[in-house]
C-alpha cells in the first residue's frame, strides 16, 4: 500500500504554523491531484492547500487546529481505486405503519384560578417601615411588588429589594439573549498583535489636510470611456493618489523610510501597500515600484490584486514589503479617522468620503467635492515639517493633477 504523508508547506519566510481554517473535503473522500483539499490561515494571508496526489484522503488535524509547517495533516492512499461515478440510489426506507394512537383520557376538570388580590388604595404603597428603607436605598416605591394585604408594601418587601443596575430594568427581560463565542483566526490574532504593538512601541501622530477633487472628477467624467476602451480597466482614484503619494514620498524621502533599532533605513523605490477589504480581514497588497507606473498599469495592478484578496488567492509575497500605505475609509462612508502605521514602515495615507461642501475661492463661496485626508506618521523619524510638507504635496497633486501629475498634457499622461 502507497501511503503519501501530505506535511504544511512552508507559506512564506519567518511563518512556522498555521491554522487549519477549513477543510474543503471529508474524511474518506477520494481527491484529485492538485484539488484543494483545504484552506490555511497564516499571519500574513489565507493560503488553499492542494492535494499532492490522487487517492483517498485520511485527516489527521482538526478544523481550527494550529500545526507547524512541515507537520503531517493529512494522508492519501495513492492505490486506492476511484469509485464509479454517480452514487447509488438510497434504499428506499421501509413504511412504518402508523402506531394506533392511545385513548385521550377523559379531560380533567379545570382548576378554580386562585382569588385575585383585591385592589385598593394600598395597593403598592409602603408601609412607614418599608418606606424609610426604600429610601435610604433609593428605590422608587413602584418598581417593588408589595406581597402584603392588598399588594401593599411590606418592610420585608423593602429589604429584599434592589436597585435596577443602570441601564437596566426591574422587569425580567424577555428577549432572545444569545451569545457566541467563535475563535479568531491567525491572521486576526496576527493584526490584533501588530496594531497594539505599534501603538505600545511607535510614536504616532497623525496630521489632517483637505483637498478639492473637482479637477480628477472632470478628468474622469471626460475619459472615463476612452481610458477603458484603451486599458481595460475604469480610471478611479486610487491611481491618482497613488501618482500623488510617490511623488511626495521623493519630495520628502524620510517619510519613505523605517526604523531599525538605531539605525533608520532609506528607500530609493516607492513600495506602495494598498489596503483592501477581503473575507478574512483587511489585507495590504504591494504594487512594486509604483513611482514607475503609469495610471493604467496601477489601476490594473490594483484591480488584480483586489480580485485576489476577494477570491483568497493572493500569496504571501505579494503582501510582504511595502513602504508607504494608502487606505480608502471612504468606501465604507467614514469622514476623518487616524489610521494606524502598517509596521515596519513609518507612515500611512488615509482617504475619506468626498462630500459636497461650500468652500472660498477667489473671495467666493462655491460648492465642491471636498475631501479630508489624514496622514499618521511615526515621529521618532519623520518630524512635524516632513510630515505636514508631504501631504501638502499630495494635496497638490490632487488639486491640480494635470499641471502636476500628468506632466500638464492630460491625454498623454493618461496615455491616451
Amino acid at each position: 500500500m502507497s501511503i503519501l504523508e501530505m506535511k504544511v508547506p512552508s507559506p512564506g519566510e519567518s511563518i512556522t504554523e498555521v491554522e487549519i481554517a477549513t477543510w474543503l473535503v471529508k474524511d474518506g473522500d477520494y481527491v484529485e491531484k492538485d484539488q484543494p483539499i483545504a484552506e490555511v490561515d497564516s499571519d500574513k494571508a489565507t493560503l488553499e492547500l492542494p492535494a499532492e496526489q490522487s487517492g483517498v484522503i485520511t485527516l489527521k488535524a482538526e478544523e481550527g487546529e494550529v500545526v507547524q509547517v512541515g507537520q503531517v495533516v493529512c494522508l492519501i492512499d495513492m492505490d486506492a481505486a476511484k469509485p464509479a461515478g454517480g452514487s447509488a440510489p438510497a434504499a428506499e426506507a421501509p413504511k412504518h405503519e402508523e402506531a394506533p394512537k392511545a385513548a385521550e383520557p377523559a379531560k380533567a376538570e379545570a382548576p378554580k384560578p386562585a382569588p385575585v388580590a383585591a385592589q385598593s388604595y394600598a395597593t403598592g404603597t409602603p408601609s412607614p417601615a418599608a418606606k424609610k428603607i426604600l429610601d435610604e436605598k433609593g428605590i422608587e416605591a413602584s418598581q417593588v411588588s408589595g406581597s402584603g394585604r392588598d399588594g401593599r408594601i411590606s418592610k420585608t418587601d423593602a429589604e429584599l429589594a434592589a436597585k435596577p443596575a443602570m441601564g437596566g430594568s426591574s422587569l425580567s427581560a424577555t428577549g432572545a439573549r444569545s451569545t457566541t463565542t467563535t475563535k479568531l483566526s491567525v491572521l486576526r490574532r496576527k493584526i490584533a498583535q501588530r496594531l497594539v504593538s505599534v501603538k505600545n512601541e511607535t510614536a504616532m501622530l497623525t496630521t489632517f489636510n483637505e483637498v478639492d477633487m473637482s479637477e480628477i472628477f472632470r478628468l474622469r467624467k471626460q475619459y472615463k470611456d476612452e481610458f477603458a476602451q484603451k486599458h481595460g480597466v475604469g480610471l478611479g482614484f486610487m491611481s491618482f493618489f497613488t501618482k500623488a503619494v510617490t511623488r511626495a514620498l521623493q519630495m520628502y524621502p524620510d517619510v519613505n523610510a523605517s526604523i531599525d533599532g538605531d539605525f533608520k533605513i532609506n528607500y530609493d523605490f516607492c513600495d506602495i501597500s494598498i489596503a483592501v477589504s477581503g473575507p478574512k480581514g483587511l489585507m495590504v497588497p504591494v504594487l512594486r515600484n509604483a513611482e514607475n507606473m503609469s495610471f493604467s498599469s496601477v489601476e490594473a495592478n490594483i484591480k488584480d490584486l483586489a480580485i485576489k484578496v476577494r477570491d483568497g488567492k493572493i500569496t504571501v509575497d505579494e503582501m510582504t514589503g511595502g513602504t508607504f500605505t494608502i487606505t480608502n475609509g471612504g468606501t465604507f462612508g467614514s469622514m476623518l479617522s487616524t489610521p494606524i502605521i502598517n509596521p515596519p514602515q513609518s507612515a500611512i495615507l488615509g482617504m475619506h468620503n468626498i462630500i459636497q461642501r461650500p468652500v472660498a475661492v477667489d473671495g467666493q463661496v462655491v460648492i465642491r467635492p471636498m475631501m479630508y485626508v489624514a496622514m499618521s506618521y511615526d515621529h521618532r523619524i519623520i518630524d512635524g515639517k516632513e510630515s505636514v510638507g508631504f501631504l501638502v504635496a499630495v494635496k497638490e497633486g490632487i488639486d491640480n493633477p494635470v499641471e502636476i501629475l500628468l506632466g500638464g498634457d492630460e491625454r498623454k499622461g493618461l496615455g491616451l
